[in-house]
């Protein structure tokens, strides 16, 4: 597959905003620690809402995700925890870059957050980066364990089209809880995007049982991207914490 050409900017980007002076920074940063090649880049559409869903094994995919994203013409906005919008000085900047609260799953305002952020996203035209897995994944060969439903209810309440992403590389520069590795520079770091999975199936009736299935339509997606960059075949059943008596935890609960 042949790597994403630049571009144009999407108005979001074009417009001044708080993402400019940060992108002058992080993205040549980034530029010499990796050399990020983006394949797929025509799937994440130039204008409008989306939900942008990527595997995460590293504590580092996050800014290659959002350098990739920035880099294909589109802002960068991912889902971070509510309590931290409470937070001085942090909070306003959240706000001003359009970052999306989540609520605990606990919460009884979660499902009517959900609501009114899959509107905001769909008035305003922004995309969100959410990870299904909620955390880093937990199996052994760093492949997508078992996701969670945060994404795909955002995306079916909005009728938003999600994205896969598949990621492979960024563990040479930051292994999964290990030690940042600098040297050598610009190491290989693939992106590869999918086309929207197809919730159609799941868009009639938003039940437990619906909201689970279509997640696993999309962890699958993310899987077999993943192993196109690998050049390996994902295993058939996604790593569950739940078997391993592992407890789940991450930035995103959904």
């Amino acid at each position: 597959m042949p790597r994403s050409p630049r571009r144009r900017a999407s108005a979001e980007k074009s417009a001044p905003s708080v993402f400019w002076p940060a992108a002058a920074i992080v993205v040549p940063v980034v530029g010499l620690i990796a050399k990020i090649e983006i394949t797929g880049g025509e799937h994440l559409p130039q204008e409008g809402p989306y939900v942008l869903a990527p595997n995460h094994y590293s504590e580092f995919d996050p800014v290659i995700v959002a350098v990739a994203t920035w880099r294909l013409g589109r802002a960068p906005r991912f889902m971070a925890k509510e309590s931290l919008f409470r937070v001085p000085v942090l909070g306003p900047l959240l706000t001003s870059m359009g970052m999306v609260p989540v609520a605990r799953a606990s919460s009884a305002s979660a499902a009517r957050q959900t609501i009114v952020q899959a509107a905001s996203l769909v008035e305003k035209g922004r995309g969100v980066i959410v990870y299904p897995e909620g955390s880093l994944t937990r199996d052994p060969d760093l492949w997508p364990m078992r996701g969670k439903t945060g994404a795909v209810r955002l995306a079916l309440e909005g009728d938003i089209p999600v994205i896969p992403v598949a990621m492979w590389g960024v563990e040479k520069i930051l292994p999964r809880y290990g030690r940042l590795s600098l040297w050598p520079l610009r190491k290989r770091v693939q992106v590869r995007l999918g086309p929207p999975v197809d919730l159609d199936a799941y868009r009639a009736k938003a039940t437990p049982t619906n909201l689970v299935a279509a997640t696993d339509v999309v962890m699958a997606d993310i899987s077999r991207l993943l192993g196109e960059l690998r050049g390996e075949t994902p295993p058939a059943q996604r790593w569950n914490p739940s078997d391993h008596g592992q407890k789940e935890t991450g930035r995103l609960e959904s």
